[in-house]
C-alpha cells in the first residue's frame, strides 16, 4: 500500500522553506563567482548587480521604472547608478520627449561584467544539476518553471492591486 501523501499545508510550507534555502544559496554562490571572476578590482553591490540586471533586461530603462522594479526611492537608486557611472558600467542618457527623466544603459563595460558572472554561475549550476538524475532534473525543470511562472503572476496581481505602474 503507498504511503499517505504529507498534508498539503505541510508539504507548501516545506517547499517554500526548500527555495527560500535554495535563494540564499544561490546568493551565497553568486558572491563566490563574482569574486571568482576577478571582480574584486570592480566591486559592486548585490543591489548594485539588481540594477544592473534590470538594466540589462530593458535597454533605456527609464530611472522611475529602475525605482518601482527595485522598490528603491530615487536617491538610493541614483547613488547606485553615481558608482556604476563611476566604474565604467552604467550610461545615463536624457529620456527621448521628457528633459527631465533619465534613461539608463549599460555600458560595453556593464554588459562583459555581467555575461563573466552569468557565465561562473551557470557553470556552477550546471555542474550541480549535470550530477542529478535524469528525473530529478526534470522534476526541477518543471518545478521552477511553475514556481517563476506564479511568482511573476504574483508580483504582476500585486501592482494591479496596488495602485502601481504597469509592468516595464
Amino acid at each position: 500500500m503507498p504511503a499517505p501523501e504529507a498534508a498539503p499545508s505541510r508539504t507548501c510550507s516545506d517547499a517554500t522553506q526548500a527555495a527560500s534555502g535554495i535563494a540564499e544559496l544561490l546568493d551565497v554562490l553568486w558572491e563566490h563567482s563574482k569574486a571568482s571572476t576577478g571582480q574584486a578590482t570592480a566591486p559592486t553591490s548585490a543591489s548594485q548587480l539588481r540594477l544592473m540586471y534590470v538594466v540589462d533586461g530593458q535597454d533605456g530603462i527609464r530611472m522611475r521604472a529602475v525605482c518601482h522594479r527595485l522598490a528603491a526611492s530615487p536617491p538610493n537608486v541614483s547613488r547606485m547608478c553615481d558608482r556604476l557611472q563611476a566604474l565604467g558600467f552604467l550610461e545615463r542618457l536624457p529620456c527621448p520627449g521628457n528633459g527631465r527623466e533619465v534613461t539608463l544603459r549599460l555600458s560595453p563595460a556593464g554588459k562583459r561584467h555581467l555575461q563573466r558572472i552569468r557565465e561562473k554561475r551557470e557553470a556552477m549550476l550546471h555542474h550541480a544539476i549535470h550530477t542529478m538524475p535524469t528525473g530529478e532534473r526534470r522534476a526541477l525543470t518543471r518545478g521552477l518553471t511553475a514556481l517563476a511562472k506564479n511568482l511573476t503572476a504574483g508580483h504582476s496581481e500585486a501592482r494591479r492591486t496596488t495602485g502601481g505602474p504597469p509592468a516595464v
